[in-house]
């Protein structure tokens, strides 16, 4: 029988986050969840592009972590739908001959990927950085930045281009807030994948420029025009003060 202390601890114990893992192959789907439940996070498991949509609707995992090559709907279809619907973050796992769905995948909205075969300390350690970034935007602190007509407001989670707000992922919302934090300083790649993503790329920095793309379309769509953000060339990136 549970003692008081037992129940109150319940009570207000925090749920797990749980993972989606999308992947067709029984060892990599085995070796992923033993490690992750042994992390205390809940798992989920598809092994097709059709399954994973579903659970995705009905489950909202806090992340997914989608292998490219599935049977029947592949990943980058998979990583499409569930941008068009939501935030969720994704971790994509591809081969070392995927580098053209790579980029594709990154372009359409995934938050990074691993490559197979892929050392589960290095994965770990990165969805570890991807919800540490969701928490933060969960308990959001700082005042309103301005650079020009572009504002953000970490408080609530909210960017306007003039009086237009604009829709961002929690990468995109990271990616811009440290971009504004620094206006009118060119910011390098290395620079934005430390304070941004959190860790080493070992010198690929292909997740940036998607990222920075993305982010230069929404703001686009809002009106910006060509938008604030400058490429310094061979450099980084720069967003303008006015």
């Amino acid at each position: 029988m549970q003692t008081a202390v037992e129940i109150a601890w319940r009570c207000i114990k925090p749920m797990p986050h749980t993972i989606l893992v999308v992947d067709d192959e029984t060892a990599i789907v085995e070796l992923l969840s033993y490690n992750l439940e042994k992390a205390h996070y809940g798992v989920l498991v598809a092994r097709d592009g059709i399954e994973a949509l579903r659970l995705a609707r009905e489950r909202r995992p806090d992340l997914v972590i989608l292998d490219l090559m599935l049977p029947g709907l592949d990943g980058l279809e998979v990583c499409r739908e569930i941008r068009k619907h939501g935030d969720t973050p994704i971790i994509m796992l591809t081969a070392r001959s995927e580098e053209v769905d790579r980029v594709v995948g990154l372009e359409l909205g995934a938050d990074d990927y691993v490559v197979k075969p892929f050392s589960v300390r290095e994965l770990m350690a990165r969805i570890k950085t991807v919800l540490r970034r969701t928490k933060a935007q969960a308990q959001p602190s700082g005042g309103t930045l301005r650079a020009g007509d572009l504002s953000l407001r970490p408080q609530e989670h909210e960017v306007h281009w003039r009086q237009i707000p604009v829709e961002l992922t929690p990468l995109e919302f990271d990616l811009l807030e440290t971009l504004m934090q620094h206006a009118g300083q060119v910011l390098t790649r290395e620079q934005l994948l430390s304070r941004v993503w959190g860790y080493d790329y070992d010198g690929d920095s292909r997740v940036v420029d998607s990222a920075i793309k993305r982010l230069r379309a929404k703001l686009r769509k809002a009106g910006a025009g060509s938008a604030p953000i400058a490429t310094v060339r061979g450099v980084g990136y720069r967003l303008d003060r006015e």
